[in-house]
């Protein structure tokens, strides 16, 4: 899909997109979560979909899952941080768009949902990992969730933001590797791109 065409769909979605990332950025305030304890968590939503708007284009396969894939952006965390369920989560994506986008889109935030852990190698292991590597557009919306974390862990230098500068930067090649599912489907790709401007920072 040409940018062009990418850009015109969102622009005449404009309302509908407007109304998921309020709807996401509500669901975080209503659990009273923050980002990095001085931003509403809306802060990383909107960074984490600023990739979609930027490289989106370059993996999706058609306007019907343009909403989709803003929407996995929007409420990726909703089901880790946000209390939702699974059926939550469909039904609210129900609001915004047919049966078969609305699966599309849950499917994403289902993936990228981290598993039961003491750790975080446990919370995100092989069985994490091959979830989003068997689900459409998981790859790409969790590398916009990494992308959009090391872009402010390296631009801000508390001690937490320097301990996971090192972590994102260690992690980096496991992460790539981890959730690369080597496909052909355009749904499943990781734009060169996008991954350039992150390895600039980390490497």
């Amino acid at each position: 899909m040409t940018q062009k065409v990418f850009q015109d769909y969102i622009d005449r979605q404009h309302e509908t997109v407007e109304r998921i990332r309020t709807t996401a950025h509500k669901l975080h305030e209503s659990v009273n979560q923050t980002y990095d304890d001085v931003h509403p968590y809306g802060f990383h939503l909107d960074m984490v979909a600023e990739a979609v708007y930027k490289f989106g284009h370059m993996v999706c396969a058609g306007e019907e899952d343009v909403l989709p894939l803003l929407f996995g952006a929007y409420f990726h965390d909703s089901i880790e941080d946000a209390r939702l369920t699974y059926n939550d989560v469909m039904r609210t994506a129900r609001q915004f768009m047919d049966e078969e986008q609305a699966f599309v889109a849950t499917e994403i935030v289902y993936a990228l949902t981290n598993d039961k852990g003491r750790t975080r190698a446990e919370r995100a292991g092989e069985k994490y990992y091959k979830g989003i590597r068997e689900t459409p557009y998981a790859p790409f919306v969790k590398l916009a969730d990494r992308r959009a974390n090391i872009s402010y862990s390296f631009s801000h230098a508390n001690e937490d933001n320097v301990h996971m500068k090192q972590v994102y930067a260690k992690e980096w090649p496991h992460f790539i590797k981890a959730i690369n599912a080597e496909s052909k489907d355009i749904r499943f790709s990781l734009p060169q791109m996008m991954l350039e401007e992150v390895e600039e920072l980390v490497c």
